[in-house]
């Protein structure tokens, strides 16, 4: 470490350590942090934040996720999700004192568990490498600019699904058959609406209509059309807003879970009609 003589209460001559700081992966002496740097740290957090809440995941993860890359900082968070909203606050309690806000929107994002899996194991990466914030945001880009799942393949998968839906439910081959392709029709128009950005809950108004309308051809040789027209709508059921909207009362984010509940049931009362 290097030294420094100090000649006024100590012995003439004498050497003391100065320590160094070890902050983020990088080194300074003893020396302040700037506010343009806490400004471009919280900045960070509060997109990591809405994407994370844009994406489908649940309000307490969030706030997990994030405060573990402000203590990666040395910064200490405070949030609040509103249902459209994010209000982040980062302290600094080095010795600056200094407090900076964001306030973000939070955008709509396509649900993907792989997505959320990996940026939550981003913040254990930076809590534990304690990467530096230029890293941090490589790797964060890194992440969101990868390739999608094929639409196309979204098609043939759900299609699949909602006619082993259907066979699981009782549903005869003709049933199975058709409910495949009535999803792959749907899904196609819900595809090609959501590119327009039409309204979401008109959205599901017409998908949900155009599937059952070609479901209901089961009833002509009589293949099961009960099952059939149930199940050829349940590729709509917004199960991951149902979801979180429980687990967000459940751990006391009551406003941010009831925005989600009443969203979910909008949305099906929208299939229902």
């Amino acid at each position: 470490l290097p030294r420094r003589k100090i000649g006024h209460n100590l012995r003439r001559g004498a050497d003391i350590p100065v320590p160094d700081i070890t902050f983020a992966g990088e080194k300074c002496r003893l020396s302040m942090r700037t506010t343009e740097e806490l400004k471009q740290i919280t900045a960070f957090i509060a997109e990591y934040a809405t994407c994370r809440l844009g994406s489908g995941v649940h309000t307490s993860r969030v706030l997990r996720n994030s405060s573990r890359i402000g203590e990666a900082f040395g910064l200490r968070i405070h949030m609040t999700t509103l249902s459209k909203t994010i209000v982040l606050t980062v302290f600094d309690d080095s010795g600056t004192g200094s407090v900076h806000t964001e306030v973000l929107s939070i955008p709509t994002l396509p649900i993907s568990f792989e997505y959320n899996s990996e940026l939550s194991a981003l913040s254990w990466e930076a809590y534990d490498d304690r990467l530096s914030l230029a890293a941090l945001e490589e790797r964060y880009r890194e992440i969101v600019a990868r390739p999608k799942m094929p639409a196309p393949l979204i098609l043939l998968l759900a299609s699949l699904a909602n006619g082993a839906f259907c066979r699981l439910f009782g549903g005869s081959w003709g049933a199975v058959a058709t409910v495949a392709v009535a999803t792959l029709l749907g899904m196609f128009i819900r595809q090609q609406m959501q590119k327009r950005r039409c309204n979401h809950f008109i959205v599901f108004m017409v998908s949900a209509f155009a599937a059952s309308m070609f479901a209901s051809l089961t009833l002509i040789p009589g293949w099961t059309p009960d099952i059939a027209i149930g199940t050829s709508v349940l590729f709509l059921i917004p199960g991951v807003p149902l979801i979180n909207g429980i687990i967000d009362i459940l751990e006391g984010h009551t406003l941010t879970g009831t925005s989600r509940l009443i969203q979910a049931m909008l949305l099906v009362v929208c299939i229902a009609t």
